[in-house]
């Protein structure tokens, strides 16, 4: 009867330990890296909320995008099963997908990711009609402008070339900054201008590449501001944080930038911070809003996961309104739910609120395709430096590269 009543009990601390877990479950959450503390903080909250049913584990990616993908595309090709939650950047969710590295949103957590979501962020989670991911955070960029030069913001292109020549004339500052390094942020101002001008870069099925008579007007205004008075002579090496240090020094007029420059203006130049404004990012034609290209993180659960059930709750505990308003208030980083929008204490510390949230109901998104990193390069790599476009030709040349890039079948590593 002692050898009966002690079976099951052995049984027990046995199944104990061949689990290697005691107490809540580890969920291991991977995303970038945060200063701010905002993601440890939404971390914590979702551990406690769990009633003691999981903890999650804030591990921290690379700072640069190439470097989190490599580390999250190796252990997830190796059937790592500690990887629970995984901050996706907005253009890897149809690689992961194709690969089968993470797991479809169905049912109730599908509907529980998308109520109150915004459109356009959605889509960059969404492959073949799936979702995959819930946006976590978003961004867009707007035009910031120094009121004291420019009374009323440039509504397109040519007209704030026009501007910035008219000021250069004067002798006053009148450079426009925008990402015009041989990286991503180079291909985020083309795919911008190309859905400005109402094109795309790839069809709609994402099998082929589109471009056309868009990308070629795309191309010559990347041309036309690279080879006029309005371009830095640092252009063809700059990135977000070039921009927004060139804005401060009193040089620019104008800046192409995420809503992060406002702080740090607000911080480092209060004298310049009094005539620092925002406007809608200018369009390619009169009338004809523009479409800027949205950024973000989502969150997708690893296909390899030994608590998937627990990873989808808790990929919702993380970006619901309490972590996305932390997020969007200690870290800079807009949030998803179109209610936050109207919430008087984001509305305070984001001003340009409601200008955001109109961006990011007419942006568009990269394109969409498992192949996107070539496709990214293609572009990148041909339309630098931007002052050495040849528009037709090089928007030939960019199309045969991506034709070849949808047809390789391998992943870059």
């Amino acid at each position: 009867m002692r050898l009966l009543t002690v079976l099951p009990l052995l049984a027990g601390l046995l199944a104990s330990c061949d689990s290697g877990e005691s107490g809540p479950v580890r969920l291991n959450w991977y995303n970038f890296p945060d200063d701010s503390g905002a993601l440890a903080g939404a971390a914590d909250n979702c551990s406690r909320a769990s009633g003691g049913r999981y903890r999650i584990e804030y591990n921290k990616l690379p700072r640069g995008a190439d470097g989190q993908r490599q580390q999250l595309v190796r252990r997830l090709a190796a059937e790592d099963n500690t990887m629970d939650i995984l901050g996706l950047d907005v253009t890897w969710a149809p690689e992961f997908a194709e690969a089968k590295w993470i797991l479809p949103w169905t049912g109730s957590n599908r509907r529980n990711a998308t109520v109150g979501t915004l459109e356009v962020p959605l889509q960059t989670a969404t492959w073949k009609g799936r979702l995959y991911a819930v946006p976590y955070n978003t961004n867009t960029q707007l035009l910031w402008y120094r009121s004291d030069l420019v009374p009323k913001p440039p509504t397109t292109w040519a007209e704030m070339l026009t501007m910035a020549r008219d000021l250069a004339e004067q002798g006053k500052p009148h450079y426009v900054e925008i990402q015009g390094a041989q990286y991503e942020g180079l291909t985020v101002w083309f795919n911008t201008l190309v859905a400005s001008a109402g094109g795309s870069i790839l069809n709609a099925t994402a099998t082929a590449p589109s471009l056309g008579p868009p990308a070629v007007r795309a191309a010559t205004i990347m041309r036309n501001l690279a080879t006029s008075p309005a371009a830095d002579p640092s252009l063809s090496n700059q990135m977000e944080d070039q921009n927004r240090l060139a804005m401060e020094s009193g040089n620019a007029a104008f800046e192409l930038n995420y809503p992060f420059v406002y702080p740090s203006m607000k911080a480092n130049k209060p004298d310049l911070f009094k005539s620092f404004k925002w406007a809608p990012y200018p369009g390619v034609d009169p009338g004809r809003p523009s479409k800027p290209t949205i950024g973000g993180i989502d969150l997708a659960i690893g296909a390899y996961s030994r608590h998937p059930d627990l990873a989808f709750e808790a990929a919702l505990c993380l970006r619901n309104r309490q972590n996305q308003m932390a997020a969007a208030l200690e870290g800079g980083l807009p949030p998803t739910l179109r209610a936050l929008y109207s919430d008087q204490a984001l509305v305070k510390s984001y001003p340009f609120a409601a200008d955001v949230l109109s961006a990011l109901e007419n942006a568009s998104v990269r394109p969409q395709t498992p192949a996107y990193q070539n496709v990214s390069i293609a572009i990148s790599h041909t339309l630098s430096p931007p002052s050495a476009i040849q528009p037709r030709s090089d928007i030939e040349n960019i199309g045969s590269q991506i034709e070849d890039a949808l047809e390789s079948k391998g992943l870059i590593p």
